[in-house]
């Protein structure tokens, strides 16, 4: 039985009466049917998945387990404990500290469903599209993120964190929520919540903080790591003017009367920095290079890290680091003595040794004690270099006019090294080789003009030197007014004994989080940035250079083959260097690309950095440095007057530390 003209069917589609494409194309009502069922099944998927989802225990993060370091050799350098964090009531919080908050973070927390619906879908196509994450959220959703941990940054944290927030807000009052938020949020200098941070910025109880500092801590909200100002000029200029920008916006929503305002002008400077007492002596200096490496490479920060977790395995060597303090300490307590002389006070050292065959820093020494002095003397960039720098101004030289090939004029080897400082004797580069040994300057600021300032620079980098810790570009940049790190040092002047090959210095050799590998710490692959002749050369010349530096100290038989690098009394600098590395003895003879009277190359059997690339380079630096002072001090009448302006120091240091002493 044929089915009666004009019946109906359940679904009109392809649509009956139409004809070609026409047929396909579904009518409003379909459209409107679709998006109808897509709404109820989102509303249904959104309705398991909020019923899945449960609220997190709020003091997850007291209970973290700890993040452990451990030495090169996989023993246990330090366990960094529990997460500082103590929960306190709104009661023991002045309101000061919650208007700072809301006023800086989410002015309509009181008034608002929890989330922000604008945030999230920004944060969502950025996370889709693969831009960076997005901020935005409110006081609610950065409590749930708090409480919650994730370190992931994915669309399914994110709706995660949507949905969590919403059942926040319809199962916690907002007075709840605030003293969630206040006791969970990370303020920097290892303290989580805001008793922690109390302590830890101004030494008092949450109770004590007035508006003024509550208002600080407010700001210090936005990332400790920009904000926090006791860690850098920048920081402490950033964290001011937030500071006042939330003191008055305070004024702005109501909070604050334009009189109770006024009264806070003055910035409410924090206590200085500290460590734990774990990390005395040289571990929090460890930890420090440690944790660069590691933001550097993974991009964790330090809220990330203050999480617990980790076990982290460094590169540093336990004997080495212990040899390196040790010989510090022997120098100081023999050359150096502030109570009787003047000169001798506030004098600071830092050292870094990093192995050549694979740039690894294998000791550092940082300061007397992490918890007395901050700063990490080995890896500061605010002591010029003096003619330490000299060095990268050969190489140059000797790159550029290819003194290795065999476009070279042949001089004499036998020749006094101070002949060479005579005008048109020798090539410009041999003219500087003498130049080096002989502490002579000039020769070093013609070099400059007739290689060029920028090719310098940019050698130094391709070494090893930061850019950042590179100075203007002027006449006297050949002569060292730059101010690269010891541990940067040690890493360019690696170069040298390696046969121009350079591999970026690293700290940490593997890593992991609750058990995970964390990624984005492979080991850095060797790069050739020198000819192979070039770091020939200036090896030599410094390895001639360091014998002449040691001499004074004991009988040349007693000396090892080093390469050194080390400041002059004529540099007038405001530091003293030394750079030496144990290096294998280049022949005299012919050798591969090679010419009659040059040197031939490594001898048979022997590698960069002694027998098996394992003998480290060691850079040392002095210096003089008052707390509160912009500019270093000088080096006059340190360590006595046959100290030559202290000069003569960081080469004992070296040889103290490799004789183990």
């Amino acid at each position: 039985m044929k089915a009666m003209k004009g019946s109906r069917r359940f679904l009109d589609y392809p649509r009956r009466g139409r004809q070609g494409p026409r047929r396909w194309l579904p009518s409003w009502r379909q459209w409107l049917g679709l998006l109808a069922l897509g709404i109820l099944g989102l509303a249904g998927l959104f309705a398991v998945v909020y019923a899945k989802i449960d609220v997190p225990d709020e003091n997850e993060l007291a209970g973290r387990e700890a993040t452990v370091y451990y030495w090169a050799d996989g023993s246990e350098m330090v366990s960094v404990g529990a997460v500082n964090r103590q929960n306190v009531t709104l009661d023991k919080v002045p309101d000061s500290v919650e208007n700072s908050v809301i006023a800086a973070e989410n002015a309509t927390f009181y008034s608002d469903s929890g989330v922000s619906f604008k945030g999230i879908g920004r944060a969502v196509v950025s996370l889709v599209s693969g831009g960076e994450t997005q901020g935005g959220s409110t006081i609610t959703q950065q409590y749930v993120k708090n409480t919650y941990l994730s370190q992931d940054q994915t669309v399914t944290r994110k709706v995660r964190e949507f949905i969590i927030a919403l059942k926040v807000s319809n199962q916690k009052s907002k007075r709840d929520i605030l003293r969630g938020y206040l006791n969970t949020s990370w303020f920097g200098r290892d303290s989580y919540g805001i008793e922690a941070a109390a302590h830890a910025y101004y030494g008092i109880d949450a109770s004590e903080l007035n508006p003024s500092q509550s208002a600080l801590l407010a700001a210090v909200l936005k990332g400790s790591e920009q904000f926090d100002p006791g860690l850098s000029k920048a920081n402490h200029a950033r964290a001011e003017a937030r500071w006042k920008w939330i003191l008055d916006r305070q004024v702005a929503t109501g909070k604050m009367s334009a009189g109770e305002r006024a009264k806070y002008r003055t910035f409410p400077e924090p206590r200085k920095l500290s460590k734990p007492t774990s990390q005395a002596g040289q571990t929090g200096y460890l930890i420090d290079v440690a944790n660069k490496f590691i933001k550097a490479g993974t991009g964790l920060t330090d809220k990330d890290l203050a999480r617990g977790g980790y076990h982290i395995r460094t590169t540093f060597d336990k004997k080495r680091t212990h040899r390196l303090e040790r010989a510090v300490t022997k120098v100081r307590r023999e050359h150096i003595d502030p109570k009787h002389r003047k000169a001798d006070a506030f004098v600071q050292f830092g050292a870094a040794s990093v192995r050549p065959r694979d740039g690894a820093i294998v000791a550092v020494y940082g300061g007397a004690d992490a918890t007395k002095h901050f700063s990490n003397n080995a890896d500061t960039s605010a002591v010029p270099a003096g003619s330490a720098f000299k060095p990268f101004v050969l190489a140059a030289a000797l790159q550029k006019e290819g003194f290795a090939t065999d476009e070279t004029d042949e001089t004499d080897e036998t020749e006094a090294p101070g002949a060479a400082s005579e005008e048109g004797q020798e090539p410009d580069a041999e003219r500087l080789r003498a130049a080096l040994i002989m502490a002579e300057s000039p020769p070093f600021v013609r070099a400059g003009k007739s290689v060029g300032l920028e090719r310098i620079r940019d050698l130094a980098v391709d070494v090893g030197l930061r850019k950042e810790s590179m100075a203007q570009l002027e006449q006297t940049f050949p002569l060292g007014t730059s101010a690269p790190s010891a541990i940067r040092m040690a890493s360019a002047y690696t170069t040298f004994v390696n046969g121009g090959l350079h591999t970026a210095p690293y700290a940490v050799s593997g890593m992991t989080h609750e058990g995970k590998h964390v990624s984005g710490l492979g080991r850095p692959e060797p790069e050739q940035v020198l000819d192979s002749g070039v770091a020939q050369e200036v090896s030599l010349t410094l390895e001639g250079l360091g014998r002449r530096s040691l001499l004074p100290t004991g009988p040349a038989s007693e000396l090892q083959t080093v390469a050194a690098g080390r400041t002059e009394p004529g540099d007038r600098m405001k530091s003293a260097w030394f750079i030496g590395s144990p290096v294998a003895i280049p022949s005299f003879g012919p050798g591969p690309g090679s010419e009659k009277g040059k040197w031939g190359g490594i001898r048979p059997g022997q590698m960069p950095g002694g027998k098996d690339g394992n003998e480290p380079t060691t850079a040392v630096t002095m210096f003089r440095n008052k707390a509160g002072t912009p500019e270093l001090l000088p080096m006059q009448g340190v360590g006595g007057a046959k100290s030559e302006l202290g000069t003569s120091l960081p080469p004992k240091v070296w040889q103290a530390y490799q004789q183990g002493s």
